[in-house]
């Protein structure tokens, strides 16, 4: 084996014994709010607010880039994590983040050769169309039945961690949004 492959090899193995060690020491979680419905009625709440961004992307780049997850996971991610990466750190994470009913990532980081959402379209868009359009990606998974195309980082997911992993990547998002 290679020096760089052997690194990389230490690498991956080190993180994935601490994401192994988080999970184990994780409890258990109620899961029941991590729904797409519950996500759907809290759409339904806030889009009856006043809100505000706290990040870099404004509320209707959050909710474009919230959609567009929801979307690939019908169509096919245009970008992947190596397979390595997904059969590991990239499940192991997300056996993590399931564990605790809880997702953290960078707030401001695109899905890997997604289009950029700083176009002047999406700009000119309103805060009820940005809604409208995540409750749409929402409500199309809900009723989608055929093959799920698997996560850029965590690899092939049933239709139920899926709506997981939609539901706690939009509560981390929620994160960085606030009613004024």
């Amino acid at each position: 084996m290679k020096r760089r492959q052997f690194i990389k090899a230490s690498m991956i193995t080190g993180a994935a014994i601490g994401l192994g060690s988080a999970l184990w020491l994780s409890d258990d979680v109620d899961h029941s709010a991590l729904t797409i419905a519950a996500v759907l009625a809290k759409i339904t709440e806030l889009s009856k607010q006043s809100l505000i961004t706290t990040g870099v992307w404004s509320l209707q780049q959050v909710l474009e880039h919230c959609a567009q997850s929801v979307e690939y996971s019908m169509t096919g991610y245009p970008e992947h994590k190596s397979e390595i990466f997904k059969q590991t750190l990239g499940a192991l994470a997300f056996r993590a983040f399931s564990s605790k009913g809880v997702m953290t990532h960078a707030l401001d980081e695109y899905i890997p050769g997604a289009p950029n959402l700083s176009s002047p379209l999406l700009k000119e868009q309103s805060k009820q169309q940005a809604f409208a359009r995540l409750q749409h990606s929402l409500e199309q998974f809900k009723q989608y039945q055929g093959p799920l195309a698997p996560h850029f980082a965590y690899g092939v997911l049933s239709k139920a961690e899926y709506e997981l992993a939609h539901s706690m990547h939009f509560y981390n998002h929620l994160e960085q949004i606030q009613q004024i």
